[in-house]
């Protein structure tokens, strides 16, 4: 029996043997006496193994089978590796044939991690099926969109149908009510068919309350750690190996199995190991043999609240190994920008120079001092190249929990949603939309379950009044356990019918297109890149160009910029060339040759006035103007930027990308 998980199959669970029959392997240390009992077929006892495993050969089982573990001859319960659970998390486990289901699910598209522009979503709000049907069904919107990679909130069966996916108790179990292990299967054929890219979200830091009979199983968690769930994941205490084994299987079979292309990894922070190797580092390891032995590119994001480049610091270096991470704080700083909120751990953030920090240097908080934690925080990511970061305007958490679940198209103005979704795809990172914000969806995200333990709906409501305290400013938040509150969640779909919404989505179709095709917006290296905060806070000024030998002019010119901007105290920002094109179009041919960029981001309420200066050039192109009126905005004519005086007029809350 090995402690390690291997790398070519499951072993973990129920298995179907090519022969007939199964192969049952279960992890319960601290059982004397493990057996199977099947449904209309009987008892099977298991024979204990070393290092806590109880293993049998079961003669006779088929695919559709339900059964339930026994422990020491009185407990029963679910299989703790179980590939399905239906109806419900309390259910017997069902036989699945996983090798049938997932043969023939077509390799993706092996693109590298820095390549994607991700569209998180929930599959249960997404589409009026809330199905991985429904899903499918919107692939064709999504490749004209632009989008090559879906991200997936969890997956794993979690109790009744509405949840988030973050109370999953099952991390092998495809949830039911999408359509289970067959129809997720059919998901990332579909999606690989149309080259799209599919990421899983999964919970390694804590399982829900309800059904989770990890407990009763083995020591799956120590009390060695305090977390916002209660006991952590037991990965660094006593008979942790299993554990550890237990969660890089399941790994394993999302990417090698299901051929999944990519695991977001939730809050990486909230798992604790103290161990001479992490589980991060194992789990990073083991991904890169199997990319090694296969030939694909699967990938690992972790979402980390420590701004600690360890996480994505290669192995080779010493790091943790992950491909990439989120990067909360880039949504902080423009998300407090553009709306003035203050609250919570907005408080650390608002000013014009923190979104320049989050361009220049990845983490705002890079080892400064945060007024909010009180104390020093984050490290440098100098060095770190931009593909390493995923970056992201709203997201389900920063949407779901907020009191109203409000995204930014209730919480700002038109012109201001175009703005955030430029500064997000003009920055060196990997962008990633949350379901519906290309078209300003205003339907409010918020948190919803189905649970059916009374004390518990009880808990979770009075939970979240907690949880989001520095938010609540006034009303009462929605009851989770409503079915409204899921209704009211849905995405509408309404932007056919309303005319800034249709303007909006042709708007985020332009951004991608430009964030694939032009050099200097691909994600990447960050020493091309210079954002400096100008007219008093009002203005950004970024320069960007596509690669060395390429200057930005900022290290050159003080803080002028590609075209000759300046914002000089004094003076204000300046821009080179006597006049603009009246088209934002790249060459007939649809190429874009120029590589170097200047953006323009005006967060006034206000219009601004920038001086222009005689340049080498004499003009510059128009890439794009936010606030055309092709996106909906008041400038109909790129002449008319200029005023008499030569001087540059910008619209407040808009941004212009200029190339050279």
């Amino acid at each position: 029996m090995m402690l390690k998980a291997p790398i070519d199959k499951r072993e973990l669970g129920m298995t179907l043997l090519p022969e007939g029959g199964a192969r049952f392997l279960f992890w319960s240390p601290q059982t004397a006496r493990a057996g199977i009992e099947v449904e209309n077929k009987g008892f099977f006892p298991l024979e204990k193994k070393e290092y806590g495993y109880h293993e049998g050969l079961l003669a006779g089982i088929e695919a559709g089978d339900r059964y339930m573990v026994v422990l020491d001859g009185k407990t029963k319960i679910p299989d703790p590796a179980s590939l399905y659970q239906s109806p419900n998390v309390h259910s017997p486990s069902e036989v699945i044939d996983l090798d049938k289901i997932t043969t023939g699910v077509s390799g993706g598209p092996g693109r590298e991690s820095g390549e994607l522009i991700i569209y998180e979503l929930h599959t249960g709000t997404f589409t009026p099926e809330g199905t991985f049907e429904g899903v499918i069904n919107k692939l064709d919107y999504l490749s004209a969109l632009g989008i090559n990679a879906i991200e997936l909130m969890p997956v794993a069966q979690f109790p009744g149908t509405r949840n988030w996916g973050y109370d999953g108790v099952y991390p092998f179990a495809v949830q039911n009510s999408y359509g289970g292990p067959e129809k997720f299967a059919r998901l990332v054929d579909e999606c690989h068919k149309k080259g799209i890219a599919v990421i899983l979200d999964v919970v390694y830091n804590h399982l829900g309350p309800e059904g989770n009979y990890l407990y009763t199983a083995g020591p799956y968690f120590t009390d060695k750690y305090k977390t916002p769930w209660g006991s952590a994941v037991n990965f660094d205490d006593k008979w942790c190996d299993g554990v550890r084994r237990y969660f890089t299987e399941n790994a394993l079979m999302w990417l090698r199995d299901y051929g999944v292309d990519g695991l977001r990894l939730d809050a990486v922070h909230a798992i604790w190991d103290f161990g001479a190797r992490h589980f991060i580092e194992e789990l990073s390891g083991y991904v890169s043999t199997l990319n090694s032995r296969t030939g694909n590119r699967h990938f690992l994001i972790g979402e980390c609240d420590l701004n600690d480049v360890r996480y994505i610091t290669p192995l080779k270096e010493g790091g943790l190994g992950l491909d990439c991470q989120w990067c909360d704080e880039f949504h902080h700083a423009l998300h407090a920008r553009l709306t003035g909120e203050r609250m919570g751990y907005y408080s650390d953030f608002g000013a014009t120079s923190h979104l320049a920090n989050a361009y220049n240097n990845a983490y705002v908080y890079n080892g400064r001092y945060s007024e909010y934690r009180k104390r020093v925080f984050g490290s440098s990511a100098k060095g770190i190249p931009g593909n390493m970061f995923v970056v992201f305007t709203q997201n389900h958490d920063q949407a779901g929990n907020r009191m109203l679940g409000e995204r930014l198209s209730r919480l700002t103005c038109f012109e201001s949603l175009k703005l955030a979704a430029g500064a997000m795809f003009v920055s060196p990172y990997i962008p990633m939309l949350f379901m519906g914000e290309e078209y300003g969806e205003d339907a409010p995200f918020l948190y919803f379950t189905s649970h059916s333990d009374k004390d518990l709906v009880e808990a979770v409501r009075k939970g979240r009044k907690e949880e989001f305290a520095d938010f609540i400013s006034k009303g009462e938040p929605a009851d989770p356990q409503s079915p409204e509150t899921f209704k009211n969640s849905m995405l509408s779909w309404n932007f056919e019918s309303d005319a800034r919404k249709d303007k909006l989505l042709s708007y985020y179709k332009k951004l991608i297109e430009l964030k694939k095709t032009h050099p200097a917006l691909k994600p990447g290296n960050r020493d091309y890149i210079k954002a400096v905060e100008a007219a008093d806070g009002d203005m950004l000024i970024m320069s960007m160009a596509a690669k060395e030998g390429v200057h930005t002019g900022m290290e050159a010119h003080g803080k002028t910029g590609a075209h000759g901007l300046r914002s000089a105290a004094d003076a204000g920002p300046v821009i080179a060339g006597k006049g603009l094109p009246e088209t934002d179009n790249p060459d007939d041919s649809g190429r874009i040759e120029c590589r170097e960029l200047t953006v323009l981001m005006n967060f006034s309420e206000k219009a601004a006035s920038l001086s222009v200066a005689e340049g080498p050039s004499g003009s510059c192109h128009v890439l794009l103007y936010s606030a055309h009126t092709r996106w909906g905005g008041p400038v109909s004519e790129f002449a008319s930027l200029l005023d008499e005086s030569g001087s540059l007029i910008m619209e407040p809350r808009s941004i212009i990308i200029l190339s050279d």
